[in-house]
């Protein structure tokens, strides 16, 4: 008997969520025929005609910013993949606005926008620090934090994820004089 009293109960309730659904959207009809239009704020992926020029570029800005000791890029298709050096010793944080920082100089670049940035995991450097996390007393949260700082170099940044400042689209809005 309780179980059929549950199943009427269910029914019930799927029966009025439904019809609440169906009234909402035949309330506006308005709605339905109205188109927005939005602006494209990030420029379509060129065709990368020239990728050894592209990987030479796209190295030279990613190395222009302060931390990062080395950068290789990898042109596959019209994707760039941009990875960076630094130093070993760096947490997951410092890594990651690094990478950001990276990111936001691609962003200036027609192709840099659509890259991919990527951090040096540094094996070596993790497993020490794990070895010590060990000896201290540490085997579990020493893992942790270093598989953490593995995957925070690992996982991607992307340039058009990159806000621009606010003043720099204020002043590209302004005309010249």
């Amino acid at each position: 008997m309780r179980l059929y009293v549950v199943f009427i109960f269910l029914i019930v309730m799927v029966t009025a969520g439904c019809t609440n659904a169906t009234t909402n959207e035949s309330s506006s009809p308005s709605n339905k025929n109205q188109k927005v239009r939005v602006q494209q704020s990030i420029p379509p992926k060129p065709d990368i005609q020239n990728s050894d020029e592209v990987v030479v570029r796209l190295e030279e800005l990613a190395k222009s910013v302060p931390h990062v000791t080395d950068a290789n890029c990898v042109v596959i298709g019209n994707t760039a993949i941009v990875g960076i050096n630094v130093a070993g010793n760096l947490d997951r944080a410092r890594v990651g606005t690094i990478k950001y920082s990276v990111a936001e100089a691609l962003r200036k670049d027609p192709v840099g926008i659509h890259a991919i940035v990527t951090a040096d995991i540094d094996i070596g450097n993790r497993l020490r620090e794990m070895n010590n996390d060990i000896r201290n007393g540490h085997p579990v949260s020493g893992f942790a934090q270093e598989l953490a700082d593995i995957f925070g170099r690992i996982i991607p940044q992307l340039p058009q994820d990159v806000e621009a400042p606010q003043n720099q689209n204020q002043n590209q809005n302004q005309p010249s004089s």
